[in-house]
């Protein structure tokens, strides 16, 4: 199944990688490309929504743990949204992303997201 990933810059820094299909060893390239072209910039954050992801291999999870790594060292954030079961429990399983870093809906990443920033703005 082919992989359809469409990008879009949420506001200044914060990026939306939305994925359909299948992230495997045949269509990671796709995804990587855009990651790549979002870390040439400085973000502060990408949300990689996976509502319409199907299936995703070790090489799909190597370029989130890739974005991952890139933004820690800038102080930025991978957020992970909408993941099917299925698909959470590959997460779930390496151990690769802390809970605080999944989201069911766009509204509790919202929530979580304002409380961060709050954080920050009052210290």
């Amino acid at each position: 199944m082919p992989l359809n990933v469409t990008s879009r810059e949420k506001e200044p820094g914060v990026f939306t990688l939305s994925s359909e299909g299948s992230l495997d060893t045949n269509t990671y390239s796709i995804l990587e490309k855009h990651v790549d072209s979002i870390l040439e910039g400085s973000p502060k954050v990408i949300i990689f929504d996976m509502e319409y992801l199907n299936y995703i291999s070790s090489m799909g999870v190597r370029v989130i743990l890739k974005a991952r790594k890139a933004l820690e060292k800038r102080g930025g954030n991978v957020v992970l949204l909408s993941l099917k079961p299925h698909i959470k429990k590959v997460f779930d399983i390496i151990n690769a992303l802390p809970s605080e870093q999944v989201f069911s809906s766009v509204e509790e990443m919202d929530r979580y997201l304002d409380r961060m920033q709050r954080k920050i703005t009052e210290d």
